[in-house]
């Protein structure tokens, strides 16, 4: 079974668990999701906001509320600097700091990084004890060349934190200023801010983190040796000194000597059993999961990673088990945003694979919620499996009851639509699904070339050509349109050479897809090139020991006079697929008899 699971690399197994950040202000141009309706903005009543800032007593006045609104009808119809003039000129005018950031938000959707720092400063003027507006701030300078302006800020703010909030301060200050784009210049000003704090064990955290970004290895394990000498249960520190030693091995022998010594330490424990999967451990991976879902037994995680490590173990029964239990728990929980999809995709291949058609069904149908990511491919695979058992109609129904807007998936459908129809023989109708199809998606590759294949079928060879080329232009990196164009010449014995470069084509992007190196074999034989022809048909076959490529190589050696090996292929093939139609159409060309 293929295994649907990917496996994270150090760098993500640690930098889920490297530190807890708080936000910082966007400065990519989205605006800001705490976006407030102008007219709303300008309050009848001085206080104080839900943003905690000092509002000015200001009356809503018909002219201000026309002009506000007006704004904001401006922006949504897709205008920027008038609706952005006027915010700013109300700002200044009446001191509201909500009308500012506003502002600053109009300037952030328009993606103008100069007005939104403008903005953003008459907004921290108006509201300076406002820590949303800081934070915007500092987000926008550390990226100019003004970052010196957030060293008093940041200063400030680390001196006048409480004591059991300046370590989470210390990391906001190292997350912001790890966006500089001057990044030794950041680095230097970092290591003056943590100064007066080297006594706490997340001042040594921070620069173990800038040092890294800096690509100094050694001096972050350092930092983070010194980090954990000060604490040394910390689990934060154990995981950025893993993180920071850069090579698996080293980051696993650190995590193991923490647990040695910190048995209950669960983020740890679940990074190094994680790490351990990483380099293919799945014994005492498994075991590690084991241990953490011991002091768990509801961890998701830890269920879901079992499963997992399980059919990579080949435990099918144990993999099955530890899913059903991850989907029970999540059951259970519904605040947790995950999605039960791949497990239940999962416990579908399982019950598929041991011919349960019925229990892989049941287990698809879980799948119900359109909002679901996989809700299209899960109902794709239902209808699949009906089609396999044999109802056509079915599971042509089962395709129509499919819902979704999206129009790449609504492509799909119609593909598999004519897949259906032309496994069951009905070619033509096939045919005229993806012609219709065509006609709602004319560019859509995958229905392109299916197409093409599905003419060559009816002998409409020059649409099927110009439907493969017309792949190539919509996707030039598509092997399979070069590679199915350069066989249809070579198998109709035509245009040699250019089959030969459309196949090295495709052989050069896939170089090691058997059924290209297939097609290489087949227009060398038709070239006459047969030693060329045996090389390149022996190197598929033994990436792939498919039917055809036993007839092609079958073949070959008939024409070179091994007829007794060339026989034996050819009855492999036959015991694999009796109906193959290309080994029918040889052996009574040839006429041989097995």
């Amino acid at each position: 079974m293929k295994n649907p699971f990917a496996i994270v690399t150090l760098s993500a197994l640690m930098a889920t668990h490297a530190m807890a950040q708080t936000p910082v202000a966007p400065v990519d141009g989205a605006a800001s999701p705490a976006a407030t309706a102008a007219p709303q903005a300008a309050g009848t009543e001085s206080g104080d906001d839900a943003k905690g800032e000092k509002l000015p007593k200001v009356e809503l006045s018909s002219d201000l509320l026309y002009k506000l609104t007006k704004a904001e009808m401006e922006f949504k119809s897709g205008q920027w600097q008038g609706p952005y003039v006027t915010m700013m000129v109300a700002a200044q005018q009446t001191r509201d700091p909500r009308l500012a950031r506003r502002a600053s938000e109009m300037a952030l959707a328009a993606k103008q990084g100069g007005e939104a720092l403008a903005a953003i400063r008459l907004w921290r003027e108006l509201a300076p004890e406002s820590d949303e507006a800081t934070q915007f701030f500092l987000g926008f300078v550390v990226l100019t060349d003004k970052i010196e302006e957030a060293e008093p800020i940041f200063a400030d703010r680390l001196a006048n934190a409480p004591p059991g909030a300046r370590g989470v301060a210390l990391f906001q200050m190292q997350q912001i200023l790890s966006r500089s784009n001057d990044k030794l210049f950041a680095y230097a000003m970092l290591t003056r801010l943590v100064q007066p704090y080297l006594d706490m064990f997340e001042a040594h955290l921070v620069l173990a983190q800038g040092a890294l970004s800096l690509g100094e290895r050694e001096r972050a394990i350092g930092e983070a040796n010194k980090a954990l000498a000060i604490k040394p249960n910390s689990e934060l520190a154990a995981l950025t000194l893993a993180q920071v030693t850069g090579e698996p091995e080293a980051a696993g022998k650190v995590l193991a000597a923490f647990l040695q010594k910190n048995p209950d330490a669960i983020e740890v424990r679940g990074a190094y059993a994680r790490l351990l999967v990483e380099q293919k451990q799945l014994e005492p991976a498994r075991d590690q999961f084991l241990l953490l879902l011991k002091s768990q037994p509801d961890n998701l995680g830890g269920l879901y990673a079992l499963g997992i490590v399980a059919l990579q173990l080949e435990d099918t029964k144990g993999a099955e088990q530890y899913f059903k239990r991850f989907l029970a728990v999540l059951d259970k929980s519904p605040g947790d945003a995950r999605d039960p999809f791949k497990a239940l995709m999962i416990l579908s291949q399982i019950a598929e694979t041991r011919g349960d058609t019925a229990g892989a069904i049941a287990w698809l149908d879980k799948v119900d919620n359109s909002a679901s990511a996989g809700y299209v491919e899960a109902r794709l695979r239902r209808a699949q499996l009906i089609a396999r058992g044999g109802n056509l109609d079915a599971a042509r129904k089962a395709l129509t009851e499919i819902e979704t807007d999206d129009p790449a998936s609504q492509a799909q459908v119609l593909l598999v639509d004519a897949q259906f129809l032309r496994d069951a023989g009905y070619v033509q109708s096939a045919y005229t699904v993806l012609e219709n199809a065509l006609l709602r998606f004319p560019d859509n590759p995958e229905l392109l070339y299916d197409y093409a294949l599905l003419a060559e079928r009816l002998d409409k060879l020059e649409l099927m050509e110009a439907s493969l080329r017309r792949v190539m232009a919509l996707a030039p990196d598509n092997q399979h349109a070069y590679n199915a164009l350069g066989y249809s010449l070579a198998e109709r014995g035509i245009r040699l050479p250019e089959a030969h470069a459309l196949i090295e084509k495709a052989l050069q992007m896939a170089p090691g897809d058997p059924f290209i190196m297939d097609s290489m074999g087949w227009v060398q034989f038709r070239m006459g090139n047969l030693a060329a022809a045996e090389n390149a048909l022996r190197r598929a076959y033994a990436v792939r020991s498919d039917p055809e490529i036993a007839v092609h190589l079958g073949e070959v050696l008939w024409q070179k006079g091994d007829k007794a090996e060339a026989q034996k292929l050819w009855r492999e093939a036959q015991g694999k697929d009796p109906k193959n139609d290309a080994l029918k159409s040889t052996l009574a060309r040839l006429n041989v008899s097995l």
